[in-house]
């Protein structure tokens, strides 16, 4: 499996939380739906700051995306208790990026402690 480098992932997580947030809030009209919209756009602030510290960015980076990871499972369980094929569609989008891109980060952090 190719993973992305971080800085990349960084860049594309940070695209699907805010886009696919916003997408939730037009059509549910709800606030919540703007979390993943804050998430995103605080891991887009260190997307920018990437290459000044590296390594603290990309720390700051990983916690913000298991915590977006972790919050999003409540809703999910919801939208599926709902029958909400949409919102449960446009969640495990987000989380399955969020995952893959947390996975970009291990894979980054493992191979610099071989180095």
């Amino acid at each position: 499996m190719k993973f992305l480098e971080p800085k990349q992932a960084i860049k594309q997580n940070s695209l699907t939380l805010i886009i696919i947030g916003f997408i939730g809030y037009f059509l549910k009209s709800s606030p919540t739906a703007l979390i993943p919209v804050i998430f995103g756009l605080l891991i887009g602030v260190c997307y920018l700051f990437y290459d000044k510290n590296t390594k603290l960015v990309a720390h700051i980076c990983l916690l913000l995306m298991i915590l977006i990871l972790i919050s999003l499972f409540m809703p999910l369980m919801a939208r599926l208790n709902a029958s909400d094929v949409s919102g449960f569609i446009r969640i495990l989008i987000m989380q399955i990026t969020t995952a893959y891109c947390v996975l970009c980060f291990v894979k980054s952090f493992i191979e610099a402690r071989k180095k």
